[in-house]
């Protein structure tokens, strides 16, 4: 079994994609859209809604993010999209030079909550919200911090 990061956008999924496969230096990415179906009688769509993202998928540095749209006819049923603050991706155990590269390019239209600095715990530690609500926050030394503490 395996668990991954997934985020729902309203509409801005290609712009999504496109931004995190620059920021996180992708090496695989993957999209389906709603139209590669054809329309279904049951439940149509318009032409906008078929150019969605149905689902994507990054690789980057041996993780994966995968995203999607949720149409507007879809959002009817399972509700609107919200941005908020109950889920953030953390990157963990990254080296301090690639956490700068990738919080710098993920601050961009975003907002930095707390800038990359050296810690107590961490020799790279930050928590920026990039321009889409997404908080993501970076720790170099996140499993040595924890394995500290399992003494």
């Amino acid at each position: 079994m395996k668990s991954i990061t997934y985020l729902q956008f309203n509409g801005d999924a290609e712009e999504a994609l496109t931004f995190y496969e620059e920021a996180l230096l992708a090496t695989s990415v993957q999209k389906v859209r709603f139209g590669a179906f054809g329309q279904d009688s049951n439940a149509p769509m318009t032409e906008e809604e078929q150019n969605m993202i149905m689902e994507a998928r990054i690789e980057f540095f041996g993780n994966s993010l995968m995203l999607s749209d949720v149409p507007p006819s879809m959002q009817a049923v399972t509700g609107e999209i919200t941005k908020g603050n109950s889920v953030l991706i953390s990157i963990i155990d990254a080296d301090p030079q690639m956490n700068t590269r990738s919080f710098e390019k993920l601050a961009e239209g975003g907002t930095v909550i707390m800038p990359l600095s050296s810690t107590p715990w961490s020799r790279s530690f930050g928590l920026v919200i990039d321009k889409f609500g997404v908080m993501w926050k970076f720790n170099s030394e996140a499993s040595k911090f924890l394995d500290s503490f399992l003494k």
